[in-house]
């Protein structure tokens, strides 16, 4: 099945994020993480209407959801972090949970079972950085999941990779975030790599 979401994530700067979420994309990422490069200082910014906000967090209070997803208007939440199965069904009260898992060779689907709650899964590259890193995992470990959770691939995704995710065969596989491989700098996309990219896997 071809994906058909994509994710943008990281984007902190004003006018770069009017100008990623005027392109045919369906989500972008706030990053909300006070210790990440591509933190997001700015609650009150203008994007597409069309796009989804989807506002990042690392082991968050359910009070700092409350805020955020009010303050920012956020479509989802996703937790990227140690959060507990508990703590994602207290936070689906607020908004659709996206939960982020880093996986590895080592990485056992199995404990995915106690977060039926959430939304959507999405399967990072494990590092202690909690994604973001530019590095890719091995695509073929996907085959293990069984469940019927949504998710979404990121990890390193770069440029040149539509043609390759676009044969991936998994029937939850609905949908990819890019981050690292099409910045200038933390924080700030490459539109025209961001919109060749997408043109690409959707036609």
């Amino acid at each position: 099945m071809k994906p058909f979401l994509v994710k943008v994530c990281g984007v902190n700067r004003e006018n770069n994020l009017k100008r990623v979420s005027s392109l045919d994309i369906d989500m972008i990422g706030l990053n909300f993480y006070l210790e990440s490069k591509r933190f997001l200082n700015n609650i009150s910014i203008t994007i597409s209407p069309n796009v989804k906000r989807v506002g990042v967090f690392v082991n968050p209070s359910i009070t700092e959801l409350l805020q955020y997803s009010a303050d920012a208007q956020l479509d989802y939440l996703q937790l990227h972090g140690s959060e507990s199965p508990a703590f994602c069904l207290e936070a689906k009260e607020i908004c659709p949970v996206i939960k982020a898992f880093g996986v590895d060779e080592n990485f056992d689907f199995e404990v995915l079972k106690d977060y039926n709650m959430v939304k959507y899964f999405l399967f990072d590259t494990k590092v202690p950085t909690h994604g973001g890193s530019g590095k890719k995992f091995n695509w073929d470990k996907l085959q293990e999941y069984s469940g019927d959770t949504p998710f979404l691939l990121a990890g390193g995704i770069e440029p040149d990779d539509a043609e390759e995710i676009k044969k991936l065969q998994h029937p939850m596989f609905i949908g990819v975030d890019i981050n690292s491989k099409f910045e200038i700098e933390p924080g700030l996309k490459h539109v025209p790599k961001v919109e060749g990219f997408v043109n690409e896997l959707k036609n």
